[in-house]
């Protein structure tokens, strides 16, 4: 019987998967749903976590149309480096570059609990290695690089397969910059506010200080944010030229802000 697939955002257990220790029809019956799940879905491979089961088992097509089925398999040793592009039904058609060994060597049971051996090289190794991450709860983003990861996780916040480089999204880091800067200066507006109802010379004195410092850490975040901003634009060669404008706009529109504050505290603060 076809299966639904478990996909993302649908959290895998973080549980380790459970060994097969009754080789009865039920076992069989997965098997099957695993197979007829994997034909109508033209998969590979299909590991039981997959469709919702605890079981430590895995079904591969081979390239002649049979099936090989992995009951409790167990990665006992490995050899060689390489990394490659991946793709798993978990994350649909969003890719990753995976670390993988080269080589690896297996035990499991068939489906008459017999043990057996296996010794894998390229990409049926590979392939095993991608379902034996699900038998551990997991996928290939806990195998990810760090800088790999931050650009996996960029492709699935925008639900994309496209290089992080060649795709525009709608929110920067930029953005939290800006955000600093337009609170500091609303902190300094409700200063100048405050200023009206206050005679005293020696804590206007005090007011204009702060306003003064206030305005050169504001200054200091434009010019951070103007040059972080173009920075992180051309992360994005889709989309940099169409931001560029909105940079410069931006950062000369928030210093005339701060202009026009610091010439109304200098007139009514300023001692």
């Amino acid at each position: 019987m076809n299966k639904e697939i478990i996909t993302y955002p649908t959290p895998l257990s973080v549980e380790f998967g459970v060994d097969v220790r009754v080789f009865d029809e039920k076992l069989f019956a997965l098997i099957d749903d695993l197979k007829d799940s994997m034909n109508e879905n033209n998969l590979e491979a299909l590991s039981a976590f997959q469709i919702g089961s605890y079981f430590n088992v895995i079904v591969i097509k081979k390239e002649d149309g049979s099936f090989l089925e992995l009951i409790n398999p167990r990665l006992i040793s490995h050899s060689g480096r390489e990394i490659e592009e991946e793709k798993t039904a978990y994350y649909g058609d969003i890719s990753a570059n995976v670390s993988r060994f080269e080589e690896i060597s297996i035990v499991y049971q068939d489906r008459n609990a017999t043990n057996a051996s296996l010794k894998v090289k390229g990409s049926l190794a590979r392939l095993i290695q991608r379902k034996l991450d699900y038998t551990f709860g997991a996928t290939f983003l806990q195998k990810l690089s760090a800088d790999e990861r931050a650009r996996f996780e960029s492709k699935l916040q925008y639900g994309a397969d496209v290089g992080v480089a060649d795709y525009c999204p709608t929110t920067f880091f930029r953005d939290k910059i800006l955000k600093v800067i337009n609170i500091s200066m609303i902190v300094m507006l409700v200063s100048l506010v405050s200023s009206f109802f206050v005679s005293d010379a020696e804590l206007l004195g005090e007011m204009w200080s702060y306003q003064l410092y206030a305005s050169f850490g504001v200054l200091a975040l434009n010019v951070i944010y103007f040059f972080y901003a173009q920075y992180e634009g051309k992360q994005y060669t889709s989309c940099s030229s169409c931001q560029l404008g909105n940079i410069v706009g931006t950062f000369f529109i928030s210093l005339i802000k701060l202009t026009l504050l610091m010439l109304s505290s200098y007139y009514f603060i300023h001692p």
